[in-house]
């Protein structure tokens, strides 16, 4: 009786350390079957759900190719859907492997205007050798430009035709730009009140609770570090064209023009310092 449970516990041990009645298995040889279960129950789950992508790319390639996913081999629409996902720089390193799909005008055109929303180029006729790949590095030349200095900045949009000597254009590119440095931008709009008055009547407050409409007012245009004339003109700005937007709100609360102005600058300057 003890041999006997002697010999099931000692088969037991030799099953776990890889030996099999056909004779002993190394570990390693253990471990390589332990993986190809694992990789087949893989493939069972990808069978199972859908063919996976890379499999399906896969079968397209060469065996000079193996391990390596030429997108020229590619449909073009799935090829440039790969390429957007892309940054500027990342798109430049692959344009030296795949250097007609990479340098697609619509790949640029799209980091352009997701950058940088509005350009006055935009909307003109393209000159003669234009390419948005072009525009995209005159764009970030002029951002570091502006970031250092914003009138050289400004300058040097207008002298390359990105942007047009308005008041107006210069306040829908700041509105519709995320890279330009807000110290900077600050000291500019407070230069050029005739931007900033642009830049103010590209808000709509529309039904928007007053609170949240500050806020997003002052996400475009920062507030100064220190209450003064500059935060008292950014208030009252604000303030005109908040009942502008909401004139409906204002007749509800029984306030003449002048009133509603004055009492909604009192309750920002009390919402502000509380």
């Amino acid at each position: 009786m003890g041999q006997g449970l002697w010999r099931v516990a000692r088969n037991q041990q030799l099953q776990h350390q890889g030996y099999s009645g056909q004779g002993y298995l190394t570990r390693e040889h253990g471990r390589r079957i332990a993986a190809n279960n694992v990789s087949n129950t893989s493939h069972r789950k990808q069978a199972q759900g859908g063919i996976d992508i890379y499999h399906l790319l896969k079968t397209r390639k060469s065996k000079e190719q193996e391990g390596f996913i030429n997108l020229e081999m590619l449909p073009p629409e799935l090829s440039f859907t790969i390429l957007s996902y892309l940054n500027a720089t990342d798109l430049c390193l692959a344009s030296c492997v795949w250097q007609d799909l990479a340098n697609d005008e619509l790949l640029w055109q799209g980091l352009c205007k997701s950058t940088w929303g509005h350009c006055s180029i935009y909307n003109k006729n393209p000159p003669l050798g234009f390419s948005f790949r072009k525009l995209y590095m005159q764009l970030d030349e002029g951002s570091l430009t502006f970031n250092a200095n914003p009138d050289e900045g400004v300058n040097y949009f207008m002298s390359k035709g990105i942007l047009d000597d308005s008041p107006k254009e210069i306040a829908k590119f700041i509105f519709c730009t995320r890279t330009l440095n807000w110290k900077k931008l600050r000291i500019y709009l407070d230069e050029r009140r005739d931007v900033l008055d642009d830049l103010v009547t590209l808000h709509n407050f529309r039904n928007q609770f007053l609170p949240n409409a500050l806020r997003e007012f002052f996400r475009h245009i920062h507030a100064p570090e220190e209450r003064g004339e500059y935060l008292e003109t950014l208030i009252t700005k604000f303030s005109h064209r908040f009942c502008a937007c909401n004139p409906d709100l204002m007749r509800e609360l029984g306030l003449s023009p002048g009133k509603q102005k004055r009492a909604l600058i009192q309750w920002i300057s009390l919402y502000i310092s509380g």
